[in-house]
């Protein structure tokens, strides 16, 4: 097979492992969330967050990590003075810390499907942006192939993260005051009509 062709079978595989790890992790903070539902609601919602990642996980994102584990392990292969290269190395590291992040999420998968909940979705949210950080260091490695200035994209993708977090927690603390002070006038609705 032509190099190019492996090479654009992986870039493909790569794409959809990313999509199905980012959209995994949205799915445990919305299965987390519908905890603090009521029944039937909850658990309504969390057996359909169930399916959703089970069918997320191993039909898309499981296959895409095999398939683009065994495009790229074909390209080293074919062409394996990309080793003797500093970015590679780099680049590969990273890649190890993707495996890791990826076994780490199929533990959270397996404890969810026995709803099973350890974390709150901020720590979800904040987890979310760790496959963030990898793509961005992956992507500027291999468009600069260069062992040193990825650095730059990924302290400027970190101080994005840290914006978001902060966004989040902001946004948090606002929606949790609106509703704090809707219940309160809800509250003094019905003291006032309870009054004759």
């Amino acid at each position: 097979m032509d190099f190019l062709y492996i090479k654009a079978l992986h870039i493909i595989f790569v794409v959809t492992w990313f999509a199905g790890l980012f959209y995994i992790v949205r799915l445990f903070i919305y299965h987390v969330e519908a905890e603090k539902m009521e029944d039937p609601a909850k658990a309504i919602l969390q057996k359909q967050y169930q399916l959703m990642e089970k069918r997320l996980w191993y039909i898309i994102t499981w296959p895409s990590a095999i398939l683009a584990s065994i495009f790229a392990f074909w390209m080293l292969v074919r062409n394996p003075y990309y080793l003797k290269m500093a970015w590679m190395h780099v680049k590969l590291s990273f890649v190890l810390a993707l495996y890791f992040y990826h076994f780490a999420c199929h533990i959270l998968f397996k404890q969810l499907q026995n709803n099973h909940i350890k974390y709150s979705s901020l720590q979800l949210r904040i987890w979310n942006e760790i496959a963030t950080i990898i793509l961005f260091a992956v992507v500027f490695l291999v468009v600069l192939q260069s062992a040193i200035n990825w650095i730059w994209g990924v302290v400027g993708i970190v101080l994005v993260s840290i914006l978001l977090m902060l966004s989040v927690r902001l946004y948090k603390k606002i929606r949790s005051k609106r509703n704090w002070e809707k219940h309160e006038k809800e509250i003094l609705k019905k003291d006032g009509q309870s009054k004759p």
